[in-house]
């Protein structure tokens, strides 16, 4: 297993443009990124079509493109892994539903409690992410406290640390941004 140091490492030299970084990154974070894969798809609907490892090959694509970054640490590098994954998903969605309209319509379902947000399978994934967009207009923070947590997968204390922000401030974003999110998509 390695360790969170060197990951960080290899981030950095990956970020000043050594390509044998990136060579040496990926093996290491491959089963990380497949768990954050895994944990989106445990969100969608039964019979979708991507694969965890579909998935993590689309966010690796992405990843590489990012000549530029400059990789704070492993929690912000799986943070930004964590919204690709988000963007394939709700593009991938958007192509969904566009291809079947004129079919039946997609029920929006109901977060019957805050706690639940992490829980329900088959949250309407365009709904979440329309709902998120407006929140991010008026709490980008929380926005984004949300898409660590629910969609990467961070506990509390690496959304803190991604964010360069305290635990308790992750805390209570964390309950406000779930409890507006519940009354936006009940």
């Amino acid at each position: 297993m390695s360790s969170p140091e060197n990951v960080s490492q290899l981030l950095v030299k990956w970020g000043e443009g050594d390509q044998a970084a990136l060579d040496k990154l990926m093996p290491l974070v491959y089963s990380e990124l497949r768990r954050l894969a895994s944990n989106y798809l445990r969100r969608e609907r039964q019979n979708h079509t991507l694969q965890p490892t579909a998935l993590v090959n689309e966010a690796y694509l992405k990843l590489i493109d990012q000549k530029s970054a400059r990789w704070q640490n492993r929690a912000h590098f799986y943070g930004v892994a964590a919204q690709l994954m988000r963007r394939i998903l709700v593009d991938h969605a958007r192509q969904h539903q566009a291809a079947k309209r004129g079919g039946p319509s997609q029920e929006r379902l109901s977060i019957t409690s805050a706690g639940q947000l992490g829980e329900k399978p088959d949250l309407d994934l365009l709904a979440l992410h329309e709902a998120l967009e407006e929140l991010k207009t008026f709490d980008a923070q929380q926005e984004r406290i949300v898409e660590l947590r629910y969609f990467g997968g961070l506990s509390i204390e690496e959304t803190a640390e991604v964010m360069g922000v305290g635990h308790a401030t992750v805390e209570r974003d964390w309950k406000m941004a779930r409890a507006w999110l519940r009354r936006k998509l009940d």
